[in-house]
């Protein structure tokens, strides 16, 4: 069996992600791009956390559009008020979602 650097547990009980998600700040805001399209920016994640994951699992729940750039997940329309459900389910923190 195999055990987890990090927290010292075996690999099945780890809980590393668990503790990374809960001590993030994340920010959802609403921004305005050319010809007024409007995109959802997601941000505040460290570089433990696996971003593309989190934005294609984003982009499948909401049926849009989107990219990862510098740290912030953009999609494509308003989805500020859809998010947060979606985030807590992939289990980050309730209150560290602004």
């Amino acid at each position: 069996m195999e055990i987890c650097p990090k927290c010292g547990l075996p690999k099945p009980a780890c809980i590393c992600d668990q503790i990374q998600k809960s001590s993030q700040r994340i920010h959802i805001a609403n921004d305005k791009k050319r010809y007024g399209k409007i995109v959802t920016l997601v941000s505040g994640f460290d570089n433990s956390i696996d971003i593309k994951q989190i934005a294609k699992e984003l982009k499948n729940q909401l049926a849009c559009g989107g990219t990862v750039r510098d740290k912030t997940i953009e999609l494509q329309g308003e989805h500020s008020k859809k998010i947060k459900p979606i985030l807590t389910k992939l289990g980050f923190d309730e209150e560290s979602i602004e």
